[in-house]
């Protein structure tokens, strides 16, 4: 069990959804922070890696070319 104090206008915005959608509240904030959390995960797994010594970095030149090859 959690409990999250949220400001006006973002309760607003999650009343408004899941009235429309008929699907609870808790469903919405489900959904957003599963989505958030697995975002979080990357940039830290991506943060970690560009820290280690020695790493080899690619520049979007070089990643467009590989997946067309």
């Amino acid at each position: 069990m959690l409990t999250v104090r949220l400001p006006k206008e973002l309760e607003r915005k999650l009343e408004k959804i899941a009235r429309i959608t008929k699907r609870s509240k808790s469903f919405f904030v489900k959904e957003a922070l599963e989505h958030q959390l697995e975002d979080l995960e990357d940039f830290y797994a991506s943060l970690e890696r560009m820290s280690k010594p020695g790493g080899k970095y690619y520049t979007t030149k070089e990643v467009k070319e590989k997946l067309e090859s």
